[in-house]
């Protein structure tokens, strides 16, 4: 299927690459399907979760695991089972971004990671109940660190 982006323009996104939030994102329930998408020069730590019913609708995302190696989010059983798995190591992780210039500015998400099944196109965006995430962490706090990611 060809999509109509807002960052790459019109794309080929297959099916079976789709992935279901059917709770939707905090904020915008009602979109369903997304694609994700990895931005040119970003190494696969630079994503596009985009709208596949919205086309200017699309959250750019990072593997939080290139910026802190340590993160483990837990996610309770509930959610868990919703995505079709039994651990939280089962899944990727991917946290949402607030873009700014400078750059140094934008802020990561690790408290609400977006959690996926890629194996079965699954996903969800979750809350993590650890009080070591914020919801605003800047970029410059991680210094350039680059780890090895699930996913």
């Amino acid at each position: 299927m060809q999509l109509q982006t807002k960052y790459f323009g019109a794309v080929e996104c297959q099916p079976g690459e789709l992935l279901r939030f059917e709770r939707g994102l905090f904020g915008f329930e009602e979109e369903k399907e997304f694609c994700l998408l990895p931005f040119e020069g970003g190494g696969g730590s630079l994503l596009c979760f985009q709208s596949v019913q919205t086309p200017q609708l699309a959250f750019v995302a990072m593997n939080p695991f290139s910026l802190k190696p340590d993160y483990a989010p837990v996610l309770p059983a509930e959610e868990l089972r919703a995505l079709g798995v039994e651990r939280s190591e089962d899944l990727c992780f991917y946290a949402l971004c607030v873009v700014r210039s400078p750059v140094a500015e934008s802020t990561v998400n690790l408290r609400c990671p977006v959690a996926v099944n890629d194996r079965k196109g699954l996903a969800m965006q979750v809350i993590l109940d650890d009080g070591q995430y914020h919801m605003r962490h800047l970029l410059s706090e991680f210094g350039g660190r680059k780890g090895e990611g699930q996913c």
